[in-house]
């Protein structure tokens, strides 16, 4: 199978639905937007440090990606169309699973009193970057829910929004598994 087929050379795309859409569209740039998040997580995964606890780590970032492609295949396809009846709702348990994830490594971590600022360990600093990214996703998909509509839109909003938490506290999770100080924003 060739990777390109050139269908999209005149700035079209063809959506999960089978739609043909400009490459700038709304709904475009949203899944877009998912499939640059799931990228960035590899980065973090790359940088985890290799100890036992970036193990579980890894193996959790790898269970995000497959959310966030179950994410993009609903993005993909229009509210109406008869694909659109088979795809599986995103779980809200998958929004709950994060929280407990966020829960039991917040429970190594000291107390924050101030803002920190973004970096330490190349881990962590990704790690910003993608909740970062991920903030600018959960933007998208209000914008799209908004303009043309989105399946599942409460759900996956919830899970983006707990998912911006998550790579928070993995930042700092990931600076204090490599003895990496934080740094407090003094304003």
């Amino acid at each position: 199978m060739k990777i390109y087929t050139g269908t999209g050379d005149g700035g079209r795309t063809s959506l999960l639905s089978g739609e043909r859409t400009a490459k700038n569209d709304i709904r475009v740039k949203t899944y877009g937007m998912i499939d640059e998040l799931c990228s960035f997580i590899g980065a973090v995964d790359a940088a985890v440090p290799p100890l036992e606890q970036g193990q579980h780590v890894s193996r959790t970032l790898r269970h995000i990606q497959a959310d966030l492609f179950a994410i993009g295949t609903i993005l993909a396809t229009t509210p109406n169309s008869q694909e659109a009846e088979l795809l599986k709702p995103l779980d809200m348990a998958k929004a709950e699973w994060l929280e407990k994830e966020i829960d039991a490594m917040d429970q190594h971590l000291k107390e924050l009193h101030t803002f920190i600022l973004p970096g330490g360990h190349p881990s962590a600093a990704w790690a910003q970057v993608v909740r970062t990214i991920c903030r600018r996703a959960e933007r998208d998909v209000v914008t799209l829910q908004e303009s043309e509509g989105c399946l599942y839109s409460r759900e996956i909003l919830a899970y983006l929004n707990r998912l911006s938490d998550f790579f928070f506290v993995l930042a700092r999770y990931l600076n204090m598994l490599s003895g990496t100080e934080e740094r407090p924003w003094h304003g």
